[in-house]
């Protein structure tokens, strides 16, 4: 029985082949498209459990296509591209994408993100309630779900599970090699501002919810949950 659908959207046919080839080894089910238009149509259609996307793609570009995937699902979708800019990098990482590989890449590499990305959603499905509750703020990682003031946020998955970390260890500071050790893996090979992009996403989710918590920066060390022990008392 395959692992799950994996979507590859990519111009180059060689690249594609290469991908295709060690994921069906693994055991997965390989989807392909070459232009943007074609991938959404077959998203939508065949709803895949992960995304591999090259964001240099012909019509509806892969910057586009985060969008639109973000807008109707949290699958996980991995980024692989030439473009190594770090202004790149961010962009992807801020319009939801989980990783971010630069071409050319070592096939090992990326088995081994795809992998630890389905380890982490399988293990989602079958751990008793996780939940942690604060002021206007529930994020329960068992239905991978937050709510904020009552009302349910769309959120990927790696944002949910930094926050979460945090949130079970209030006013902890971590370091950002820390959180990408416990939140990311020890098979994540990116640097510590991918900590800083998901840090800011969950900032503009949760601005001005409550005064009796927020994400603070501890200037030279990392980040830190931090809760007002007064509260504790009313």
């Amino acid at each position: 029985m395959p692992l799950g659908k994996v979507l590859i959207i990519d111009e180059d046919k060689n690249c594609c082949n290469t991908l295709k080839a060690s994921l069906e080894k693994d055991g997965y089910s390989v989807i392909l498209s070459h232009d943007g238009d074609e991938a959404l149509i077959k998203f939508n259609a065949l709803k895949p459990d992960i995304i591999l996307l090259d964001v240099v793609i012909p019509k509806t570009d892969g910057w586009q296509i985060c969008r639109e995937v973000r807008k109707k699902s949290n699958i996980p979708l991995i980024i692989i591209t030439s473009k190594s800019e770090t202004f790149d990098k961010v962009l992807g990482l801020e319009l939801g994408a989980d990783d971010y590989i630069v071409k050319p890449f070592d096939i090992k590499e990326v088995m081994a993100r795809i992998k630890a990305v389905n380890r982490r959603v399988n293990q989602s499905n079958i751990i008793e309630t996780r939940e942690v509750t604060y002021d206007n703020l529930i994020v329960n990682m068992s239905k991978y779900e937050l709510k904020v003031n009552g009302k349910t946020k769309d959120a990927p998955p790696k944002e949910l599970e930094l926050l979460f970390y945090l949130a079970s260890n209030p006013n902890r500071v971590y370091t950002r090699d820390q959180l990408l050790d416990e939140v990311w893996g020890f098979e994540y090979y990116g640097d510590s501002r991918t900590v800083d992009v998901h840090i800011k996403r969950l900032r503009e989710k949760l601005d001005g919810v409550s005064e009796q918590w927020s994400i603070k920066t501890v200037w030279g060390v990392g980040y830190k949950f931090e809760f007002n022990e007064k509260f504790n008392d009313i």
